[in-house]
């Protein structure tokens, strides 16, 4: 009997990588925590791979110190499990769920709530959780949420519309090789901008034209854009405004999209069409989270780097 009793707790247990206090990724830590239960209208999804994004590295590191405010002014206290977005299995449904059954394969973007770096995730029903696309591996699925929407709410607040000039500063990041291939998918004309290792991975994605700025300064060029997207809030408003024509728009990933609930479905609707892919730049294992937090803020990742926290 104490056997079997000892047996249930542990099945009540999960891994989740924990992190009570600012700093470098040595603050993470892989904890036993108490599994989470659903709520009548949540999901509880098995999760098998999340990513390393900048929203998660900044949070860890507290920079800027606004995350403070967000998370806790000396300690996390509101968040302590980061995780943007992820993708998994719905193990368990709320008796009030009706979109979603046990067995789905779905991804979801987390929202500032966080949690994806842990085995178990309960998320509502309305929330921005969507069944994968049905080409995609846990690990591509996973790499969407974050770049995919970002793009898209900035992409349409802009006014996107076919044979626009777009030009795309930034384009070999998350939200930036998200952005290429939707602004194509729009019919937009695509200028993009990244550097010199990153040039053959932006014209496979579709960019129509690629400037290297080790090598060119993009903000003189003779071309006039419909609107310009900062996809690394790091080209200033005012050095892009001589770029844009007379009623051209410039953009940046610092200001705050209008954000529509049905834009996961969309976003699995045209990666199911083959117009849409992550580009994923390296893999790591739950127990490498650290080490992957230290690549994603030394700014030398290409698209998505993804974690994999059960084995697919």
């Amino acid at each position: 009997m104490p056997e079997t009793r000892i047996f249930l707790l542990n099945e009540l247990k999960m891994k989740a990588v924990v992190y009570e206090k600012y700093g470098p990724p040595e603050v993470l830590e892989l904890r036993e925590i108490p599994k989470p239960v659903p709520k009548d209208n949540e999901v509880l999804v098995k999760v098998y791979a999340t990513t390393v994004t900048a929203g998660d590295w900044r949070m860890r590191k507290a920079d800027p110190f606004l995350v403070r405010i967000m998370a806790g002014l000396f300690k996390p206290t509101r968040v302590k499990i980061l995780g943007f977005e992820l993708a998994g299995v719905v193990e368990e449904v709320g008796s009030e769920v009706k979109s979603f059954r046990k067995g789905d394969r779905v991804f979801a973007w987390c929202g500032f709530k966080f949690g994806g770096y842990a085995e178990y995730k309960c998320l509502p029903e309305n929330d921005y959780i969507c069944v994968m696309p049905s080409n995609m591996t846990f690990e591509e699925a996973a790499a969407v949420p974050v770049g995919g929407l970002t793009a898209v709410w900035f992409l349409k607040s802009a006014g996107i519309q076919k044979e626009h000039k777009v030009l795309i500063y930034g384009a070999s990041g998350s939200v930036g090789t998200f952005a290429v291939q939707l602004a194509k998918y729009f019919g937009a004309h695509v200028t993009a901008v990244c550097s010199t290792a990153n040039v053959d991975l932006v014209k496979s994605i579709g960019a129509d034209e690629v400037v290297d700025y080790t090598r060119e300064d993009f903000t003189k060029m003779d071309s006039r854009f419909d609107f310009v997207f900062d996809a690394v809030s790091k080209a200033s408003k005012s050095a892009c405004k001589k770029m844009l024509k007379p009623t051209g728009k410039y953009i940046s990933v610092l200001s705050s999209p209008k954000k529509q609930k049905n834009t996961l479905l969309f976003l699995k609707e045209v990666i199911e069409s083959g117009k849409l892919k992550s580009v994923i730049d390296r893999r790591y294992t739950f127990e490498q989270i650290r080490e992957a937090h230290a690549y994603v803020e030394s700014y030398r990742k290409k698209g998505n780097v993804v974690i994999n926290v059960l084995e697919s």
